[in-house]
Protein backbone atom coordinates (compact mmCIF):
# COMPACT_ATOMS: atom_id res chain seq x y z
CA UNK A 1 0.00 0.00 0.00
CA UNK A 2 1.60 3.52 -1.08
CA UNK A 3 2.20 5.63 1.65
CA UNK A 4 -0.15 9.43 1.18
CA UNK A 5 1.82 12.06 0.44
CA UNK A 6 1.62 14.55 3.32
CA UNK A 7 1.17 17.27 1.77
CA UNK A 8 -1.73 16.11 -0.08
CA UNK A 9 -3.08 15.23 3.03
CA UNK A 10 -2.90 18.42 4.39
CA UNK A 11 -4.36 20.32 0.87
CA UNK A 12 -6.94 17.88 1.82
CA UNK A 13 -7.99 18.56 5.34
CA UNK A 14 -7.64 22.27 4.79
CA UNK A 15 -10.33 22.32 1.55
CA UNK A 16 -12.70 20.25 3.79
CA UNK A 17 -12.29 22.55 7.08
CA UNK A 18 -12.52 25.84 4.12
CA UNK A 19 -15.51 24.48 2.89
CA UNK A 20 -17.83 23.87 6.54
CA UNK A 21 -16.12 26.58 8.31
CA UNK A 22 -15.23 29.22 5.88
CA UNK A 23 -12.32 30.29 4.21
CA UNK A 24 -10.82 31.94 6.67
CA UNK A 25 -10.23 28.90 8.84
CA UNK A 26 -8.82 27.33 6.01
CA UNK A 27 -5.45 27.82 6.14
CA UNK A 28 -2.88 26.26 7.90
CA UNK A 29 -1.52 27.20 10.99
CA UNK A 30 2.31 28.13 10.82
CA UNK A 31 3.86 25.68 12.97
CA UNK A 32 5.91 28.11 15.17
CA UNK A 33 2.86 29.45 16.30
CA UNK A 34 0.27 28.42 19.37
CA UNK A 35 -3.69 29.33 19.37
CA UNK A 36 -3.84 32.35 21.59
CA UNK A 37 -6.89 31.19 24.50
CA UNK A 38 -8.55 33.76 25.73
CA UNK A 39 -9.24 34.08 29.34
CA UNK A 40 -12.79 33.58 30.18
CA UNK A 41 -14.01 36.85 31.91
CA UNK A 42 -13.25 37.56 35.42
CA UNK A 43 -16.59 36.19 37.83
CA UNK A 44 -18.14 39.56 40.00
CA UNK A 45 -18.52 38.71 43.19
CA UNK A 46 -21.82 38.02 44.61
CA UNK A 47 -23.79 40.22 46.85
CA UNK A 48 -26.79 39.00 48.31
CA UNK A 49 -28.95 41.60 49.01
CA UNK A 50 -31.41 39.96 51.66
CA UNK A 51 -33.97 42.78 51.54
CA UNK A 52 -34.55 40.81 47.94
CA UNK A 53 -34.72 37.52 48.58
CA UNK A 54 -33.98 35.15 45.45
CA UNK A 55 -34.15 30.84 44.87
CA UNK A 56 -31.93 29.57 47.10
CA UNK A 57 -30.86 32.44 49.07
CA UNK A 58 -34.21 33.05 51.08
CA UNK A 59 -33.71 32.93 55.20
CA UNK A 60 -36.61 31.77 56.78
CA UNK A 61 -38.82 34.50 58.17
CA UNK A 62 -40.73 33.56 61.52
CA UNK A 63 -43.81 33.41 61.19
CA UNK A 64 -45.62 33.87 64.59
CA UNK A 65 -47.60 31.84 66.25
CA UNK A 66 -51.39 32.03 66.55
CA UNK A 67 -52.63 33.24 69.34
CA UNK A 68 -55.03 30.60 71.62
CA UNK A 69 -58.47 31.89 71.34
CA UNK A 70 -59.76 34.30 72.70
CA UNK A 71 -56.52 36.01 73.28
CA UNK A 72 -55.37 39.14 71.74
CA UNK A 73 -52.24 39.33 69.88
CA UNK A 74 -49.55 41.27 70.95
CA UNK A 75 -48.22 43.74 68.61
CA UNK A 76 -44.37 42.94 67.79
CA UNK A 77 -43.16 46.48 69.12
CA UNK A 78 -44.60 45.66 72.44
CA UNK A 79 -43.72 42.32 73.13
CA UNK A 80 -39.82 43.41 72.31
CA UNK A 81 -39.49 45.53 75.49
CA UNK A 82 -37.68 43.85 77.84
CA UNK A 83 -39.14 43.75 81.68
CA UNK A 84 -36.61 45.36 83.58
CA UNK A 85 -37.35 43.05 86.48
CA UNK A 86 -35.99 40.11 84.51
CA UNK A 87 -33.15 42.66 82.67
CA UNK A 88 -29.43 42.39 83.47
CA UNK A 89 -26.85 45.21 82.87
CA UNK A 90 -23.28 44.13 82.34
CA UNK A 91 -20.28 45.24 81.01
CA UNK A 92 -16.55 44.64 81.46
CA UNK A 93 -13.28 46.38 80.82
CA UNK A 94 -10.61 45.27 77.73
CA UNK A 95 -9.48 42.93 80.48
CA UNK A 96 -13.20 41.42 81.34
CA UNK A 97 -14.18 41.84 77.44
CA UNK A 98 -14.39 38.20 76.57
CA UNK A 99 -15.96 37.03 79.91
CA UNK A 100 -18.37 39.59 79.91
CA UNK A 101 -19.54 38.46 76.09
CA UNK A 102 -19.66 34.90 77.13
CA UNK A 103 -21.66 35.68 80.29
CA UNK A 104 -24.42 37.90 78.31
CA UNK A 105 -24.87 35.27 75.60
CA UNK A 106 -24.96 32.72 78.75
CA UNK A 107 -27.81 35.09 80.16
CA UNK A 108 -29.85 35.98 77.24
CA UNK A 109 -29.85 32.39 75.68
CA UNK A 110 -29.58 30.31 78.79
CA UNK A 111 -31.12 32.09 81.51
CA UNK A 112 -33.68 34.15 79.20
CA UNK A 113 -32.77 37.50 80.75
CA UNK A 114 -32.69 40.66 78.96
CA UNK A 115 -29.41 42.16 78.56
CA UNK A 116 -27.78 45.46 78.37
CA UNK A 117 -24.78 45.56 77.31
CA UNK A 118 -22.55 48.62 79.04
CA UNK A 119 -19.74 47.71 76.67
CA UNK A 120 -16.81 47.78 76.33
CA UNK A 121 -16.99 46.24 72.97
CA UNK A 122 -13.65 45.28 72.35
CA UNK A 123 -10.40 44.56 74.07
CA UNK A 124 -8.76 48.16 73.59
CA UNK A 125 -8.07 49.26 76.32
CA UNK A 126 -10.97 51.65 78.18
CA UNK A 127 -11.38 52.79 81.93
CA UNK A 128 -13.09 50.45 84.33
CA UNK A 129 -14.97 53.70 86.28
CA UNK A 130 -16.88 54.51 82.95
CA UNK A 131 -17.96 51.17 82.74
CA UNK A 132 -18.72 50.47 86.05
CA UNK A 133 -20.85 53.78 85.84
CA UNK A 134 -22.82 53.05 83.48
CA UNK A 135 -23.68 49.43 84.78
CA UNK A 136 -24.51 51.20 88.34
CA UNK A 137 -26.52 54.04 86.43
CA UNK A 138 -28.71 51.22 84.37
CA UNK A 139 -29.68 49.52 87.62
CA UNK A 140 -30.11 52.63 89.84
CA UNK A 141 -32.39 54.06 87.13
CA UNK A 142 -35.03 50.98 87.36
CA UNK A 143 -33.93 50.04 83.72
CA UNK A 144 -32.44 46.89 84.97
CA UNK A 145 -33.10 44.97 88.26
CA UNK A 146 -29.11 43.65 88.43
CA UNK A 147 -26.04 44.55 86.98
CA UNK A 148 -22.76 42.67 86.81
CA UNK A 149 -19.29 44.27 86.29
CA UNK A 150 -16.38 42.78 85.24
CA UNK A 151 -11.96 43.79 85.34
CA UNK A 152 -8.89 41.37 85.73
CA UNK A 153 -9.43 41.32 89.40
CA UNK A 154 -13.00 43.17 90.00
CA UNK A 155 -11.61 45.71 92.64
CA UNK A 156 -11.59 48.98 90.70
CA UNK A 157 -14.94 48.05 89.35
CA UNK A 158 -16.42 47.30 92.67
CA UNK A 159 -15.15 50.72 94.13
CA UNK A 160 -16.35 52.55 90.90
CA UNK A 161 -19.66 51.27 90.76
CA UNK A 162 -20.03 51.48 95.13
CA UNK A 163 -20.46 55.37 94.09
CA UNK A 164 -23.06 55.50 92.03
CA UNK A 165 -26.12 56.35 94.57
CA UNK A 166 -28.15 53.24 94.89
CA UNK A 167 -26.00 50.68 93.77
CA UNK A 168 -25.00 47.76 96.29
CA UNK A 169 -21.72 45.96 94.66
CA UNK A 170 -20.62 42.84 95.85
CA UNK A 171 -17.28 41.59 94.83
CA UNK A 172 -17.50 37.48 94.51
CA UNK A 173 -15.16 34.77 94.30
CA UNK A 174 -16.77 32.04 95.20
CA UNK A 175 -20.57 30.28 95.85
CA UNK A 176 -20.48 30.95 99.30
CA UNK A 177 -19.41 35.04 98.95
CA UNK A 178 -22.29 34.99 95.87
CA UNK A 179 -24.93 33.40 98.42
CA UNK A 180 -23.71 35.79 101.07
CA UNK A 181 -23.97 39.31 99.19
CA UNK A 182 -27.84 38.35 97.82
CA UNK A 183 -28.67 36.44 101.55
CA UNK A 184 -27.56 39.53 103.88
CA UNK A 185 -26.84 42.69 101.68
CA UNK A 186 -29.18 42.74 98.81
CA UNK A 187 -26.12 43.19 96.56
CA UNK A 188 -27.91 44.32 93.55
CA UNK A 189 -24.10 44.55 91.19
CA UNK A 190 -22.09 41.71 91.25
CA UNK A 191 -18.49 41.93 90.32
CA UNK A 192 -16.24 39.06 88.77
CA UNK A 193 -12.47 39.35 88.20
CA UNK A 194 -11.98 37.44 84.71
CA UNK A 195 -8.49 36.30 86.29
CA UNK A 196 -9.66 35.12 89.39
CA UNK A 197 -12.78 33.24 87.83
CA UNK A 198 -13.04 30.96 84.94
CA UNK A 199 -15.57 31.10 82.64
CA UNK A 200 -18.01 27.73 84.05
CA UNK A 201 -17.65 29.03 87.83
CA UNK A 202 -18.50 32.48 86.79
CA UNK A 203 -21.89 31.00 84.59
CA UNK A 204 -22.76 29.33 87.69
CA UNK A 205 -22.05 32.05 90.26
CA UNK A 206 -24.42 34.25 88.03
CA UNK A 207 -27.06 32.06 87.90
CA UNK A 208 -26.76 31.68 91.59
CA UNK A 209 -26.43 35.15 92.17
CA UNK A 210 -29.62 36.03 90.01
CA UNK A 211 -31.93 33.07 91.81
CA UNK A 212 -30.89 33.68 95.13
CA UNK A 213 -33.68 35.99 97.07
CA UNK A 214 -32.85 38.70 99.65
CA UNK A 215 -32.93 36.92 103.24
CA UNK A 216 -34.98 40.20 104.98
CA UNK A 217 -35.52 40.01 108.77
CA UNK A 218 -32.42 41.10 110.98
CA UNK A 219 -30.33 42.15 107.78
CA UNK A 220 -33.41 44.80 106.25
CA UNK A 221 -31.93 47.06 109.35
CA UNK A 222 -28.17 46.31 108.27
CA UNK A 223 -28.80 47.19 104.73
CA UNK A 224 -30.74 50.51 104.97
CA UNK A 225 -28.00 51.43 107.68
CA UNK A 226 -25.43 50.77 104.49
CA UNK A 227 -27.95 53.20 102.48
CA UNK A 228 -27.74 55.62 105.14
CA UNK A 229 -24.07 56.25 104.56
CA UNK A 230 -24.95 57.70 101.03
CA UNK A 231 -26.95 60.52 102.62
CA UNK A 232 -23.03 61.13 104.66
CA UNK A 233 -21.54 61.85 101.24
CA UNK A 234 -23.66 64.83 100.42
CA UNK A 235 -22.37 68.21 100.51
CA UNK A 236 -23.31 69.36 104.15
CA UNK A 237 -24.73 66.09 105.43
CA UNK A 238 -24.93 66.01 109.05
CA UNK A 239 -24.66 63.19 110.97
CA UNK A 240 -27.79 62.00 113.38
CA UNK A 241 -27.27 59.26 116.03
Amino acid sequence: MAVPDPAAVRALVAAVVGRVLGPESAGPVPSNERPVTLAAPGRPARIVDWTRPMSGDTRPVPTPAAPAPGRRRVPAAAAAVPDPARTVAIGGDHGGYMLKQALARYLREELRWAVIDCGAHSTEAVDYPDIARAVGEAVASGRAARGVVIDGAGIGSTMAANRVPGVRCALCHDMTTVLNSREHNDANVLALGSAIVNGGLARRMVEVWLKTPFAGGRHSRRVDKIMELERLRAPGAERTE
